[in-house]
């Protein structure tokens, strides 16, 4: 008579297939941009910073129209309610970081194959508001009063 064990694990219809696809992307992405920022070390704050955003912005226009549009607006309100987060890529997609350390980043909704585009905030965001907050946004599209939340949301996070 088998185990119960072993019962139980020949019933298991799930598989582990590990990441997909799209993950493992990221994951090489971000060891790309690891490696060019090790190249960058010896280059000065400012020819550093000014790659970097090079780097974002070429990562946007590589994007689907809907996803660089999105992308686009969100560079521009991130970057003018907050000029002190600095412009970089985090996982192959555009981030902003205080001291090397990302406050928020936009995910298009074609990296992951997903619905709709979000806005993420890390722990390094200052949001927080009781004992629950929203730390990601889903982004559709954007309003005037979309984007005036959002610039809102950016400096309550840097502080």
């Amino acid at each position: 008579m088998p185990s119960a064990n072993a019962s139980n694990a020949s019933t298991t219809t799930e598989k582990y297939d590990g990441f997909t696809a799209e993950e493992r992307a990221a994951m090489k992405d971000h060891a790309r941009e690891e490696k060019k920022a090790a190249a960058r070390r010896g280059s000065s704050r400012a020819e550093k910073a000014a790659a970097e955003e090079r780097d974002v912005l070429a990562k946007i226009a590589e994007m689907t129209e809907t996803d660089r549009v999105l992308a686009e607006r969100i560079h521009a309100i991130v970057t003018t309610a907050a000029p002190d987060l600095a412009p970089k890529l985090w996982y192959g997609m555009p981030a902003y970081a205080r001291d090397g350390k990302v406050v928020c980043h936009f995910q298009s909704a074609d990296k992951f194959k997903s619905r709709y585009a979000t806005l993420g905030f890390s722990d390094q965001a200052a949001l927080d508001d009781g004992a629950v907050w929203a730390t990601s946004y889903a982004v559709r599209e954007l309003t005037a009063a979309d984007e005036e939340r959002i610039g809102a949301l950016v400096k309550k996070a840097v502080g």
